[in-house]
């Protein structure tokens, strides 16, 4: 007979019984007239758990619906399974390739003999009908925990070589994975219950495949809409044929380079393609600044995304087409600590426009293009004062500045500025990396990689400190970032494809300290188990002027 105990419900804040043995599910069953949401998901002990987690001992359980950040992480790898098996019950001999999140959604593509196939509008229509019958269904995702060596017999019969590929690295005794009707897949986190959970769906073409769309970030009745993003898109895309150039698409193939000791050829090549990036944006503002135009270059980007070490690697490379760059960092025209404006919360809005003295800034860059002196702000993060401290700045004859921060994109922030006058590089990390077919590594995961190392290196923040602040960060480019990404004349992706790797050993202690009894766990729990695909780089052979080193340290550029 099993034990009965008690559980802690976070949802209302009371002590439960039960009979050990219990699944989650079972036991929001008996609590759902007290909970106003639908589970998909639960955090057992500050851990996410999917809902046939079984209850032995005492827990603390916190039921997640699809509105949070991981309820959606569940919700969108349930319905790429999905679409797996709708895409094999319908056109069976066709591999389907989940590259990236873009545009709101999830680009798919279909491979063929190793090349792409365009699908047509009958296709998409095929399967989208499918996955449709399938969630209509109500079919289990039946969770299997299996010797990692009959998994990867499971997979190889199955095809999933990209899968049978990462799992040859795997130091795990078992691995983890679900079947839907029969059909095996694994995923970087947990599925929902049942299909019947992911009402909410749309499949579309989308260039050269389709884009899966998930429930709606505001609105969870209705899918996300798609939005227009040709220059990531194309970012993206030329990853992509990189990728495929040098053979590694996923963390298989890389993990063959570092076990065949190849990984310097790669860091040199990986470098290179930046170099090669950086030269091209600054032939192009050269261009322009001859013909009479750009005198600003604004370099934006999100969080950790490498905007600082871009502008002195765009300032290299505008010195060598004989042109005096001269840097900004917008962080200097913060306004008073005490004047900053707050978030929904009360905390201070770092990411808000109104967060800079526009006025000042506006005013000093008249000011610098009219061949004035300039003394230029400082601001003091330990105070949040801003000071001058004698810091003068002049344009003198082939003068350009190039101002970095979050914002250079958004008009709102150089509006008295002559649009011929500027010229906006919008930078981001943008993951082309995959784990394998049917998993990607997030771009927001590489960037809050590269923030909880910097943190800690720079500023003596701690992980959970770090992760704690990331949903308000992510907030926050939401509304003031991204909806001007398209604005950019020049798209830089900051990405490696050998970071992920790199960041593993600074990474994986700073996240063993989060402790196991508070929120930020789960995040760092999550983030250990995705660094655990990689097998580990050195960082020796990374040259001082790489952008990696603006969060590893070792940089011969000055921050």
């Amino acid at each position: 007979m099993n034990k009965e105990m008690k559980i802690y419900c976070s949802n209302i804040k009371e002590y439960v019984k039960i009979q050990g043995g219990e699944t989650l599910k079972e036991i929001f069953e008996r609590l759902k007239d007290k909970i106003d949401i639908t589970p998909i998901c639960a955090r057992v002990n500050n851990k996410t758990e999917n809902m046939g987690y079984p209850v032995f001992s005492p827990k603390q359980v916190e039921f997640l619906g699809v509105d949070t950040p991981s309820g959606r992480r569940v919700y969108v790898h349930s319905l790429c399974m999905v679409l797996y098996k709708a895409v094999h019950d319908t056109f069976p001999g066709i591999t389907l390739r989940i590259e990236h999140s873009i545009s709101n959604g999830y680009y798919v593509l279909f491979i063929q003999d190793g090349e792409v196939l365009l699908p047509s509008e009958a296709m998409v229509t095929t399967v989208k009908r499918r996955m449709r019958e399938i969630i209509d269904c109500d079919i289990p995702f039946v969770r299997h925990e299996k010797l990692t060596v009959d998994a990867v017999k499971l997979f190889k019969k199955q095809g999933l070589i990209d899968k049978v590929k990462l799992l040859k690295y795997s130091e795990e005794l078992y691995t983890i994975y679900y079947t839907l009707d029969g059909l095996a897949d694994s995923f970087y986190g947990n599925l929902a219950p049942s299909t019947g959970y992911l009402q909410v769906f749309d499949l579309q073409l989308f260039q050269k495949g389709m884009l899966l769309l998930a429930i709606g970030k505001k609105d969870i009745s209705k899918p996300d809409m798609p939005v227009c993003q040709e220059k990531m898109y194309k970012a993206f895309t030329d990853y992509l044929d990189f990728n495929n150039i040098i053979g590694i698409k996923n963390v298989g193939e890389l993990n063959d380079v570092v076990r065949n000791g190849d990984t310097n050829m790669l860091m040199n090549v990986a470098e290179a393609l930046h170099t090669k990036s950086f030269s091209l944006i600054a032939e192009e503002i050269t261009r322009r600044y001859r013909e009479g135009g750009a005198r600003i270059v604004l370099i934006a980007g999100p969080s950790s995304s490498g905007k600082t070490t871009s502008s002195k690697r765009l300032a290299i490379q505008l010195m060598c087409n004989l042109l005096v760059p001269q840097i900004i960092s917008l962080d200097n025209y913060f306004v008073n600590r005490v004047d900053t404006p707050r978030d929904e919360s009360g905390d201070y809005d770092y990411e808000s426009l109104y967060a800079l003295d526009l006025e000042l800034f506006n005013h000093d860059l008249n000011a610098l293009i009219a061949g004035e002196e300039v003394e230029m702000p400082t601001y003091n993060f330990e105070t949040g004062l801003r000071e001058f401290r004698g810091n003068k700045m002049k344009l003198g004859k082939n003068s350009i500045l190039l101002i970095e921060g979050i914002h250079g994109l958004n008009p709102e922030l150089t509006a008295e500025i002559p649009e011929e006058q500027k010229f906006r590089v919008y930078a981001s990390a943008l993951t082309t990396l995959s784990i394998d077919d049917h998993n990607w590594v997030p771009t927001t995961d590489n960037r809050l990689l590269r923030r909880i190392i910097r943190d800690h290196k720079y500023r003596g923040v701690s992980a959970r400190d770090t992760i704690a602040r990331w949903q308000s960060v992510r907030s926050g480019e939401e509304k003031w970032i991204f909806p001007y990404q398209e604005n950019a004349d020049a798209t830089f992706n900051s990405s490696l494809l050998f970071e992920l790797g790199v960041m593993k050993e600074y990474a994986e202690p700073l996240l063993r300290q989060v402790p196991h009894n508070v929120p930020e766990y789960a995040e760092a729990w999550r983030l250990r188990a995705l660094l655990s695909y990689f097998l580990p780089i050195s960082e020796k052979q990374i040259p001082s002027t790489s952008l990696l080193r603006e969060f590893l340290g070792g940089s011969s550029f000055k921050y």
